[in-house]
This record gives structure tokens, C-alpha cells and sequence, in this order.
């Protein structure tokens, strides 16, 4: 009984096979493209702001929703803030307000 059970199994497993192999051959392979993130799309999106590159700008902002953008620029913002606290020794609201040109509070 099992060797029956066994020879179905292979036959079903030889003709998936068989199946994928042929779709291989009729269908040629295309590259998938990675889909680009929200930080990766935040990046691009400040770096172009930076250098005021609209185009790249305008790229970024159709990587993702407006919202996810929204929250990657803001994550972005928040981590810059904190690095250079660090690296200046000072409190990250002090460097935020330096960043904007705000008078000390």
C-alpha cells in the first residue's frame, strides 16, 4: 500500500515540476524590482531638498504614501537631532532650535 501511496506522490511531484519548468521556458525571467522604503524614500527626499533638486524630489514622493514619507522625514529629522546633540555635547532641543535659527528658550 505505501509503495502506492509513495508512487503517486512521486508522479505529482514529477509533473509540478514538469509544470514549472515549462512556465520557466515560455515566460522569460524578469528582474524584480526591489520596492524602495519609506527611510530610503525620506533620505533621497532630504538630500534632494537639501540641494534643491525638485526632480529627485518629485521621484522620492511617489516612492510611498504621503503619510509614510511624512513619517520618515520626521524619523529622519528626530535622528539627525540626536547625533549632533551627541556630537556637540548639548541638549537636542538646543540644537533644534540652533538648526532653525530659534533664539535660545
Amino acid at each position: 500500500m505505501w509503495t502506492s501511496v509513495r508512487g503517486i506522490g512521486s508522479r505529482m511531484a514529477d509533473g509540478l515540476r514538469a509544470g514549472r519548468a515549462g512556465r520557466k521556458e515560455r515566460e522569460p525571467e524578469r528582474p524584480r524590482e526591489r520596492p524602495h522604503n519609506l527611510f530610503e524614500a525620506a533620505a533621497v527626499y532630504v538630500s534632494a531638498c537639501a540641494e534643491d533638486d525638485r526632480e529627485r524630489m518629485d521621484e522620492a514622493a511617489g516612492w510611498v504614501s504621503p503619510e509614510a514619507l511624512s513619517f520618515g522625514v520626521n524619523e529622519l529629522a528626530c535622528r539627525a537631532v540626536v547625533a549632533l546633540a551627541r556630537e556637540r555635547d548639548e541638549s537636542p532641543g538646543k540644537v533644534a532650535r540652533a538648526l532653525l535659527g530659534l533664539p535660545a528658550a
